[in-house]
């Protein structure tokens, strides 16, 4: 079972008062790269992996879904899910991604953001998702990129006071443990060719890779994301079934 860090009352305290907690999609600084890869999702049933409070459930809906399905391992988050959605066309259920079954051929679109790292199986994963597709399906989903994941701790300034982030083990993929709100956090290092692969392996076919760093603008307009063009925390994949 996967580690369930939401529902410790420590961690959720914090991550509730994140600005994509706070504000949703709009608080999420990636949200427009991921937004162009989403195709047009009308009469569409969309299933949401790790789907937190459910803000892309509902704006799924709000663009025409015919459904939504959000699955999350923690009480805490589909709790305010529920809360904060009107619509019956939204079901939220608990589930834990290393074990997830889905049914076969089941929906038209996946989604997942900031999940799949945390998952130690990400092959199993992926070929659940694949067969619960309909061919000619999409698939987008963000994830921790693996050089964010495997920074060496402390990291320096250079003369002109950047960050530098010199890589620890990069090619040794497993369990990492890291502090994030709480202590103890356990995450999975793969390296972007394994996540890559993965997804060819059991079927998918690439259609793009963003290796996210924000705009000058959103620097500008928020400082603290200026270390994040050092290099980059995440990195964005649209697959198709």
């Amino acid at each position: 079972m996967a580690q369930n860090i939401y529902d410790r009352q420590e961690f959720f305290d914090g991550y509730r008062q994140l600005p994509r907690s706070v504000h949703g999609l709009a608080g999420a600084p990636e949200w427009p790269d991921i937004r162009a890869l989403i195709p047009h999702l009308g009469g569409k049933r969309v299933v949401d992996l790790g789907c937190g409070f459910g803000w892309f459930s509902r704006w799924a809906l709000d663009h025409g879904a015919a459904s939504t399905l959000g699955l999350d391992l923690s009480e805490n988050m589909l709790a305010r899910a529920r809360d904060m959605t009107a619509s019956s066309k939204a079901d939220y259920r608990i589930a834990d991604l290393e074990t997830l079954e889905l049914p076969e051929a089941g929906f038209d679109f996946a989604y997942s953001s900031l999940a799949f790292h945390y998952v130690a199986d990400f092959g199993r994963l992926a070929r659940v998702i694949h067969d619960a597709l309909r061919p000619r399906s999409g698939f987008v989903f963000s994830i921790e990129h693996p050089i964010f994941m495997a920074p060496s701790h402390p990291g320096w300034q250079d003369g002109d006071g950047r960050k530098i982030w010199p890589l620890d083990r990069y090619s040794a993929e497993g369990e990492r443990t890291t502090d994030w709100l709480a202590k103890g956090v356990v995450k999975y290092h793969r390296t972007l060719g394994t996540t890559l692969n993965t997804l060819i392996d059991v079927g998918f076919a690439i259609r793009r890779v963003v290796e996210w760093s924000p705009t000058e603008e959103q620097v500008a307009e928020h400082s603290t994301l200026a270390e994040e063009r050092d290099r980059p925390m995440m990195v964005i994949i649209s697959a198709g079934r």
